[in-house]
């Protein structure tokens, strides 16, 4: 069994309900259980500024599923819940559900299609806050620092807020 970090996020719809759906098919995947949840945050967008707030959370999922077939299940749980197909989604644009792997037992991968840790993992807020409320002391592989470490170093953005 793989500890899995999971980013989510929506900025569509019923953007809680796309969260709380997600996490519950995320659940109902063989071999797979969500072992904790932050609360939600409502954040700023990413990139263009001409759309919707976006709710945040993180999670942490235990799995048996590989990798590259974790992947493929969370992008079925995206595409079940709305999600364009990437031709037809701008970048950084708004969505139904976002789906991002994070961290996965402190492994550093590089595949198409799999990049772990996440990129943008250490630089942004509205994914490590969430993060650090359920697991501040996870290292990240390549910064060497821990979430809550990263988090002070990034600092807080002016107008983000909680949703218990």
């Amino acid at each position: 069994m793989a500890d899995v970090y999971l980013g989510l996020g929506s900025n569509l719809g019923d953007r809680e309900a796309k969260l709380q759906g997600a996490l519950a098919a995320i659940d109902a995947l063989p071999g797979t259980a969500i072992a904790n949840a932050s609360p939600i945050y409502e954040t700023s967008p990413m990139g263009p500024q001409d759309q919707g707030a976006y709710m945040n959370m993180a999670a942490k999922i235990t799995t048996s599923l590989a990798p590259s077939a974790l992947i493929t299940a969370l992008q079925r749980v995206e595409s079940a819940l709305g999600r364009a197909a990437p031709e037809r989604r701008q970048h950084w644009g708004p969505r139904e559900i976002d789906i991002d792997v994070l961290l996965i037992d402190g492994n550093v991968i590089d595949e198409p299609g799999l990049t772990v840790p996440h990129p943008g993992l250490h630089e942004r807020w509205f994914v490590l806050k969430p993060l650090a409320d359920i697991a501040p002391d996870l290292l990240h592989p390549l910064q060497g620092l821990s979430i809550a470490g990263l988090l002070v170093q990034v600092g807080e953005p002016a107008s983000q807020e909680a949703h218990p």
